[in-house]
């Protein structure tokens, strides 16, 4: 008897084996066709701006294709202008198989809002995705990292530059404010009107928190992030990126570089938390990672992205060229 065909869907790093029937279909919907539901972020972004309104969008992961293997090659790891001093460093830790490579970038900005958020291919929805560096680059950035990967769910509050885009609150979110405050909170406690209300810029809706008041969150080795098919456990050696801030409102971002025994191992919750708390954060949040874990500088991938290159994200956080 003939065997039915398997196609295989990889969706945000979990592999999907699926026969050649309905559920094919619904994956395909699910996880790869674009919904979108902004044609045009820029415009929207205007819009709400000028008529000072705060309203939602009117309707209420697949492993991608990867560039070329990149190697670090930035030799200029430093920029300032009048908006921002962005300064790069490499941290590394242990050695042999156990070594850890992370990259940090640290961000003095003249204002809070120029840490910005862009959508891939300026369009807002589900499964809509570029490199990190394309979306970097139609902004005009100079730094950027990968973001939370909102377009891989429907739920979370999703405000971005002062905009808001989602309210389906329903875990522990990041929210930035216009006053420099950056704060851990439950998305359930609040809405996306009440936060705009109270000075929010930009949220994040990944997680988890991994330090809080300059301290290891406890319990986070345990933690499992909430997706559209179920909990997933994020534990283990992984890439990983995660952004803090300090206690003298500098924005610390982190990349740690994985799956490369010899060059980096990757990081587990914990240890990434510590990292953050070594440099200095007194808050910091979990972000996508595994082969989303991306930063880029001045035209250049910082680290070496565990694909063998970059893969497409939904969102990124950035800041412009000057």
């Amino acid at each position: 008897m003939k065997k039915r065909q398997k196609h295989i869907l990889i969706a945000g790093g979990l592999v999907l084996a699926l026969t050649a029937t309905g559920g094919t279909a619904w994956a395909l919907e699910r996880f790869v066709i674009p919904h979108v539901e902004i044609s045009d972020v820029a415009a929207y972004e205007a819009a709400q701006t000028a008529t000072g309104t705060a309203s939602a969008a009117a309707t209420d992961r697949a492993d991608e294709p990867t560039s070329a293997a990149s190697t670090p090659v930035v030799t200029d790891t430093t920029y300032t202008s009048d908006d921002a001093s962005i300064t790069i460093t490499t941290v590394t830790q242990g050695s042999g198989s156990d070594t850890v490579t992370a990259y940090v970038a640290d961000l003095d900005l003249s204002d809070p809002t120029v840490l910005r958020s862009a959508f891939a291919n300026n369009q807002f929805g589900e499964n809509i995705t570029a490199l990190v560096s394309d979306t970097a680059e139609a902004n005009n950035a100079i730094f950027a990292v990968n973001g939370d990967y909102y377009g891989f769910r429907d739920t979370g509050i999703v405000i971005r530059n002062g905009v808001v885009y989602r309210d389906e609150g329903v875990r522990e979110g990041l929210v930035f404010y216009t006053d420099g405050r950056v704060a851990v909170y439950d998305e359930t406690q609040t809405t996306a009107a009440q936060l705009l209300a109270g000075g929010a810029w930009n949220t994040l809706s990944f997680g988890p928190a991994i330090v809080e008041n300059g301290t290891a969150v406890a319990g986070i080795d345990q933690v499992e992030i909430d997706t559209n098919i179920g909990n997933h456990s994020i534990q283990g050696e992984q890439p990983r990126t995660a952004i803090g801030v300090t206690a003298d409102g500098h924005l610390l971002i982190v990349v740690v570089d994985g799956r490369d025994p010899g060059y980096s191992r990757g990081a587990t919750l914990p240890e990434l938390a510590e990292i953050l708390v070594s440099l200095g954060a007194t808050t910091a949040y979990n972000l996508d990672g595994g082969g989303s874990s991306e930063m880029w500088f001045n035209g250049e991938v910082v680290n070496q992205p565990s694909n063998g290159g970059e893969r497409a994200t939904s969102d990124i956080l950035y800041v412009a060229a000057g």
